[in-house]
């Protein structure tokens, strides 16, 4: 006879061995499919095809550590990954890249049909030419395709526009806490996660959804989390989330360097209580919009001529500066050459003796070309910057010493260190962000001992942050300009905060968008 252990762990493996050979037929089907990029229309530069570095089928999962093989959400399901691409920030995305990329994301959902759901990761501020919504053109045309049951949840950036239409085709949708991003992967598991709750449960699209518009537009260095009122108002979300009958919550700040009319702040709370869902949507834009005044950019922000003085008087090395108005993070071309020119006629730069100030980066094919015929060590004159966005100043004539050459970056494809006076250039192939301390380490820069830093970005991302010695934004010239006043705006809907002050027929009540399956009505 078997003692009752025996016996209690004969059940249990048993039971593990009966549900692994049952559970495979029942798990629910998922595709993943997705399109990201924040795209300014006040720049003159246009985002091809190639720069999304889409991929499609199986390589996709390597991008979610939270469906690594064997993970608990790995097993959970069946995955079909589709096509995924996401681009640098950029100008606006041609209209043939658009519909090379879905037609190819469109072709592969098709093999695999039916789905139980779909993880719709995007951004939510791509523009395309002939387009004002492209996020929601891209899920409709995907709903044409899996159909009307298909549970959708949607992953996004908080600086990204949530348009009826996509708030109506999106069953669940979330979007990023915390800017900087640090909690990107974070949300993405979340909208996933609850993508994959509501197929176990049997519970299927939320019943209700709140949208609400807030006519409030912000740069995003306004918009940080690290400090007031952003770090207050961004954690009411998940105290709203925690409530009862409440899934998720979420509030985007909206992209502000496009000219559409879905581009303002919105709040969305999905649920399965109606009053809950309403009261906590509501309780979040009547917040957001009571603090609007308080917003500020993160850090001191002046000319770039009072950032400079401020960085040759500073002891605490490095004194970064971000050059905002190009940032390629947010949409800018990456390439305009006001800053650099202004800098190379400092005349305490012009001596090999003069402050040490790494400047991060600007694009220069021609620079490159002519940097890998001659070498390392060799002096060099060729043109950098000012292809794309030649608005402010025009290409520089760059001679000088070669200190490194790196091939093979993702985004740069070729990267040169260039020395003129006591400036050291990066000069890339391709535009590229600098980010990271090994994105200089490896160039055999040291970033940490630099008297001055200026990069191409707005608010610094941790690496940077923590590094900093000191740390002012430049309100340099550029398609994402963060004086908002100097924007031509002229389709996005007014009155819009802080663009106008007045605003007659504010309503912040909640509007209920129906489930995906019935009609939105225009």
């Amino acid at each position: 006879m078997k003692s009752p252990y025996n016996l209690l762990f004969s059940l249990i493996i048993l039971s593990l061995f009966s549900c692994n050979t049952t559970s495979s037929d029942a798990l629910p089907r998922i595709a993943i499919a997705g399109l990201g990029i924040e795209s300014s229309t006040f720049s003159p530069a246009q985002t091809t095809e190639e720069a999304f570095h889409a991929q499609q089928g199986m390589e996709i999962m390597a991008h979610y550590p939270f469906l690594k093989p064997e993970s608990r959400n790995r097993l959970r399901a069946k995955w079909f990954p589709a096509l995924r691409g996401k681009s640098l920030p950029g100008g606006i995305v041609t209209r043939n890249a658009y519909e090379s990329l879905m037609k190819k994301m469109l072709d592969q959902l098709k093999k695999n049909l039916p789905y139980d759901g779909l993880f719709f990761d995007i951004h939510g501020a791509m523009s395309v030419v002939g387009l004002d919504d492209p996020e929601g053109d891209m899920i409709t045309r995907i709903r044409e395709v899996v159909g009307k049951e298909t549970l959708i949840s949607t992953s996004m950036d908080l600086h990204g526009n949530v348009s009826k239409r996509l708030a109506h085709q999106s069953d669940l949708i979330t979007c990023y806490r915390m800017a900087p991003h640090e909690d990107a992967i974070i949300s993405k598991q979340r909208a996933l996660e609850n993508l994959l709750n509501r197929l176990e449960n049997g519970k299927g699209k939320p019943p209700y959804k709140a949208w609400i518009a807030v006519p409030i537009l912000l740069p995003g260095e306004k918009t940080s989390t690290r400090i007031e009122p952003g770090k207050s108002l961004y954690a009411k979300v998940p105290e709203a989330e925690a409530k009862a009958g409440i899934i998720d919550a979420a509030i985007w700040m909206g992209y502000p360097w496009a000219d559409e009319p879905r581009n303002h702040g919105v709040v969305m709370v999905t649920g399965d209580d109606h009053k809950a869902v309403v009261e906590n949507a509501e309780h979040l834009a009547q917040y957001y919009w009571k603090v609007r005044n308080e917003f500020v950019f993160v850090a001191p922000t002046t000319s770039f001529q009072e950032s400079m003085a401020l960085a040759l008087k500073s002891k605490n090395k490095p004194f970064i500066i971000s050059d905002m108005g190009d940032n390629p993070t947010a949409g800018g071309a990456g390439d305009v050459t006001w800053t650099l020119k202004e800098i190379l006629n400092i005349p305490v730069f012009q001596s090999t003796t003069g402050p040490e100030l790494i400047y991060a980066s600007i694009p220069g094919p021609d620079f490159i070309t002519k940097a890998l015929e001659a070498g390392e060590g060799a002096v060099v004159t060729g043109s950098v910057g000012a292809m794309e966005d030649d608005r402010y100043s025009g290409p520089i004539v760059l001679t000088a010493k070669i200190l490194a050459i790196r091939k093979g970056d993702v985004h740069a494809a070729v990267e040169v260190v260039a020395q003129v006076g006591s400036v050291k250039v990066i000069v890339t192939q391709k535009r590229k962000p600098y980010h990271y301390e090994k994105d200089f380490t490896q160039l055999g820069l040291k970033p940490r001992n630099t008297d001055i830093l200026v990069v191409k970005i707005g608010y610094l991302v941790p690496e940077l942050y923590d590094m900093r010695g000191g740390w002012t934004m430049a309100l340099t010239p550029g398609g994402v300009d963060q004086n908002l006043q100097r924007l031509e705006y002229r389709r996005i809907n007014r009155p819009m905060f802080p663009l106008d002050r007045e605003f007659p027929d504010l309503d912040l009540s909640a509007q209920l968008i129906p489930t995906s399956d019935r009609t939105l009505k225009k």
